[in-house]
């Protein structure tokens, strides 16, 4: 019953877990502002930055794929897909 109302609002689920969102978490149409880039991998935040993804651009979630991958999104007036592997890295609010 509450996990329910907590789906609302995202806001709700960030305060009430204390988590972070990712761009996997975005609905198709929603904004964020990419906050960090979170890999223990070097190379894979490097393609993620050298792709334009840096903290403080705002990303638009436009669709993802029928079976979930990929994920497309636009930033900087560019369209980009993305794998859940490296959107599962970039943390957004």
């Amino acid at each position: 019953k509450f996990r329910a109302l907590v789906f609302l609002h995202i806001d709700i689920i960030l305060t009430v877990y204390g988590g972070y969102m990712t761009v996997i978490d975005l609905k198709p149409g929603q904004k964020a502002a990419v906050t960090a880039i979170g890999t223990g991998d070097p190379l894979l935040k490097r393609r993620i930055l050298d792709m334009g993804i840096t903290p403080g651009v705002e990303i638009t979630m436009i669709k993802t794929a029928p079976l979930g991958d990929p994920l497309e999104i636009t930033l900087r007036g560019y369209q980009l897909s993305l794998r859940k592997n490296e959107a599962r890295q970039i943390e957004v609010q």
